[in-house]
């Protein structure tokens, strides 16, 4: 499929080659089938110009796939999604938490406990087989905010002050393990800094294959701002509500009947979300 070179201009600033493959595989990501990816390429190509961001590529293929089907849309706009959850890091811890609940652990959001030096509070605390493990989230409203090594520093500091106060208490389990969690992504040096000190970290796309991104897609945890059949102040209403999951939704239409959304859109909005989610 010919195309001039056109360059294109990353979140961080750097450019690169428009590559048609990369902009497919994020489409058939979503669920888009390959006639589908080529039919939105042909649509798209004619609007790219040298120098185009991805968040307006983004923005333009998000409204295509909205056309086709609002299960590829809501798939396709998870990162932004998973932004859309801020200003404020509670949802985000939410949606954290149910990923872990998924992966056999049982979890309590926003949990004081007392260190050596001071008491902190911790975004989740998780356990698993007669294990702790205590788990900050640092989540990110700009995209091109990254975390570099003062932050694995830091909470390392403060599950070191935990830790030996809790597994000296006489507890029915062990605090084994420190983990930091973030929306955008980490510094080398502060991947290099975690694996030598044991603080395990997780990302948007990390580690590999077993990332936030992964995890969501695997399990079904879409955020209710992936839901593109709401509207953006229907979503700010819900998460207002403690809905911060679109599963969640099933189990709560007397909160949207309460937003007065109509009867008739709850019935297609709970449709979507059981095709969206293989319910």
């Amino acid at each position: 499929m010919y195309l001039p070179e056109i360059h294109i201009k990353k979140n961080n600033g750097k450019t690169e080659l428009f590559s048609f493959d990369k902009l497919k595989a994020s489409l058939k990501k979503s669920g888009a089938k390959d006639a589908e990816t080529d039919l939105i390429f042909e649509n798209l190509k004619h609007e790219l110009y040298d120098d185009i961001t991805t968040r307006e590529i983004y923005k333009m293929a998000f409204k295509l796939l909205k056309k086709l089907d609002h299960i590829y849309a809501s798939k396709y706009s998870l990162k932004k999604a998973v932004f859309d959850l801020g200003p404020t890091g509670h949802p985000f811890e939410k949606l954290v938490s149910a990923l872990l609940r998924q992966n056999g652990f049982k979890t309590e959001v926003s949990v004081i406990l007392k260190g050596e030096c001071v008491t902190h509070e911790i975004d989740v605390l998780a356990e698993k087989e007669g294990i702790s493990y205590a788990i900050e989230c640092k989540f990110h409203s700009n995209t091109k905010t990254v975390s570099n090594v003062k932050v694995p520093l830091y909470i390392n500091s403060r599950f070191l002050d935990i830790q030996k106060v809790w597994n000296e208490s006489g507890k029915s389990t062990k605090l084994e393990q420190g983990w930091l969690v973030t929306n955008t992504r980490f510094t080398e040096d502060a991947i290099d800094y975690a694996k030598c000190v044991d603080l395990r970290l997780m990302s948007w796309d990390y580690p590999k294959g077993n990332g936030i991104s992964n995890n969501i897609d695997k399990f079904g945890l879409y955020p209710i701002t992936a839901l593109s059949v709401l509207k953006k102040h229907e979503k700010k209403q819900l998460m207002d509500n403690d809905i911060i999951l679109i599963k969640e939704l099933l189990d709560a239409s007397h909160i949207m009947y309460e937003l007065n959304i109509p009867k008739s859109r709850i019935v297609k909005i709970e449709g979507l979300i059981r095709k969206i989610c293989n319910l």
